[in-house]
């Protein structure tokens, strides 16, 4: 099948059962389902766009298996010009949802190409592990599938002793035996973000978080991809932020609720062919690094940020106009707080597809530094971008009726004293719906901490980037220039 439309991703949901909860309900059909549906659909216009014929040829590339045009988020860049064209086609996604949907499904297509790409790496480990990665990579591609993956193992407390740099093993996903068919897994796995509405499941070691040699830490160390429909894989998900009001409402909850949940793993049995990585403590510790993964899914992350610092100063600067603030000093520091962020993130991404270079694999990979960079900031940028919507709006956040209320009791009096110099009462109330629901509403607050989060947690990040920055250069020039008489 080559790229596929919203139509073909939506039937390949129902067609494929899993096992989802959500408010203590089975969900028979996630596509349908109140809370999920939104989502679903969000992600089906992503497919659709593939076929729009304004966009086919920024959107799709022909295969180099098949030759039938499938998402160009899945090209293996050869040179710093398919970088940017990648670019380009996660771009046009990103400002679909205009950054809301973090795991739009390029951001683990470029996972998993960079992942094939260096298949020798998993060969390492075993030869059969390099065929399989490099099947499976193309399997997702020829069939343009949606995949969620989980990092995160949960933790029983945070103390020092458990937490430390190694993974804590005692509510961790782990091997419980190895069959002639494959490996069985069983534990928890947290937090598959758009888990419900994928195809399939990528599960690999964290960046942040290393195993141990330890005697049994095989038992920790593996990659591997399964359908979401495979016996004994569960999804618990967290309360849906799509509450099921009015897009004039609830603009971007009622849109882009993408959904995290809780993975649970009873004995499931993960076919060897499915096996990209297995008992190889250093191969597995080394993964993302080794084979530039984080830096090209990274690629799509700054990408999605860009997008997002965008829409929201945007936002900022329609919020400005309608409330007559333009002449304030204070608001135009909070405004130019919004555009250096913006400014950065975008000289960044130009910066990473600038410095790119083929790496040991023959991809162009982004260069490392500047994506690294810019994923640490974003984590403590976009909390404050949401601090200052609030800031800039103020009490018009709070005095919001329902898009009901334009048309009840009251209307009139809406009507006659909620307009403003430059918007009526109505465009008024619409635009600080959107504003509540980026900063202050349950989808604004999930907003928040997933840029906090999904990244890592910023000090390691840091000791993660201190330690890969060369600084010997540098010092040696501070060195020179103390040697001068």
């Amino acid at each position: 099948m080559p790229a596929r439309t919203g139509a073909q991703y939506l039937a390949g949901l129902r067609e494929q059962p899993r096992e989802v909860h959500l408010a203590g309900q089975r969900v028979a059909d996630v596509t349908t389902f109140p809370g999920l549906a939104g989502g679903a659909k969000s992600v089906a216009a992503l497919y659709d766009m593939q076929h729009d014929p304004a966009l086919r040829d920024q959107m799709t590339y022909s295969s180099e298996t098949t030759g039938e045009q499938v998402g160009l988020s899945f090209l293996t860049p050869r040179s710093k010009e398919d970088l940017a064209r990648r670019r380009v086609m996660m771009s046009h996604w990103a400002h679909t949802s205009y950054g809301m949907m973090g795991r739009t499904p390029d951001f683990l297509n470029v996972s998993i190409m960079a992942m094939a790409a260096a298949g020798d790496y998993f060969g390492r480990n075993r030869p059969e592990f390099k065929t399989n990665i490099i099947n499976y990579f193309q399997y997702i591609r020829e069939n343009d599938l949606t995949l969620t993956h989980t990092l995160v193992n949960l933790q029983r407390n945070r103390r020092p002793a458990a937490a430390g740099t190694t993974i804590s093993t005692d509510a961790a996903l782990a091997v419980v035996r190895e069959t002639g068919a494959g490996i069985v897994v069983r534990g928890p796995r947290v937090l598959a973000t758009l888990g419900p509405l994928s195809d399939e499941i990528a599960v690999y070691p964290v960046r942040n978080s290393q195993l141990a040699n330890a005697e049994d830490a095989g038992r920790y160390a593996f990659a591997f991809a399964i359908p979401c429909g495979a016996p004994g894989l569960k999804f618990l998900c967290r309360e849906s932020f799509d509450l099921g009001r009015s897009t004039f409402d609830h603009p971007l909850g009622s849109r882009f609720e993408e959904m995290d949940a809780i993975v649970f793993f009873d004995d499931v049995l993960v076919p060897w062919e499915r096996v990209f990585l297995y008992r190889d403590v250093e191969l597995a510790n080394g993964l993302s690094y080794a084979t530039n993964q984080y830096f090209h899914s990274g690629h799509q992350v700054v990408t999605k940020n860009v997008a997002k610092g965008e829409f929201v100063l945007g936002l900022a600067a329609l919020m400005v106009r309608t409330l007559g603030s333009e002449s304030i000093p204070h608001v135009h520091a909070l405004m130019a707080e919004l555009i250096e962020g913006l400014e950065t993130m975008k000289a960044l991404l130009l910066a990473a597809e600038a410095g790119a270079a083929l790496d040991q694999w023959g991809v162009m990979c982004p260069a490392r530094a500047p994506v690294s960079v810019a994923r640490n900031l974003f984590i403590r940028l976009y909390p404050r971008m949401a601090e200052i919507i609030q800031l800039l709006g103020s009490s018009s956040l709070m005095a919001l009726p329902a898009e009901a209320d334009l048309d009840g009791p009251l209307a009139e009096q809406i009507e006659q004293y909620l307009d403003t110099d430059t918007a009526t009462a109505r465009e008024r109330v619409q635009l600080f719906h959107l504003a509540w629901d980026l900063a202050c509403s349950a989808f604004g607050a999930r907003q928040v901490l997933y840029e906090r989060y999904f990244q890592g947690d910023w000090t390691r990040n840091a000791t993660i980037l201190y330690n890969n920055y060369d600084t010997a250069p540098l010092a040696q020039q501070v060195r020179e220039f103390l040697a001068r008489s």
